[in-house]
């Protein structure tokens, strides 16, 4: 019985050894994850901060297009219009003077200022209402 005993005791401490070196493994597992995700996270942001920049930068260029389309004479920024794409022209003319615009469409074929209008009026039909 007492060998018995002994066997068990021993049993038991390998497996108290087994148990400490899986909780061993799991925590140095956990650290590297922690490490691994902490470097996500890092890279995450980096990339947020880049994208971020260089929406500016597009945005910074189209409002430099809108300045220039703006300071043209009507009569020539309309024919430069009308050789865009309907859904491309639309982009610039929101974002122009009323003004502004309303001179380059008057100076547009009418079919060519029709098509852009209805590009500008169905830009947001699918906006939620609520």
């Amino acid at each position: 019985m007492l060998d018995e005993l002994r066997a068990r005791e021993e049993r038991l401490k390998q497996r108290e050894a087994e148990v400490a070196d899986r909780a061993q493994a799991l925590s140095v597992a956990k650290s590297e994850i922690d490490g691994r995700l902490a470097e996500l996270v890092a890279a995450e942001e980096k990339l947020s901060a880049t994208l971020t920049l260089a929406d500016d930068a597009a945005d910074e260029d189209v409002a430099r297009l809108v300045t220039v389309y703006e300071k043209m004479k009507p009569k020539d920024a309309a024919s430069l219009f009308a050789e865009m794409d309907p859904d491309f022209a639309a982009g610039f003319v929101a974002r122009m003077r009323p003004d502004a615009a309303a001179a380059v469409m008057a100076g547009l074929d009418p079919k060519e200022a029709y098509t852009i209008s209805v590009v500008l009026a169905g830009r947001n039909a699918n906006a939620p209402r609520e």
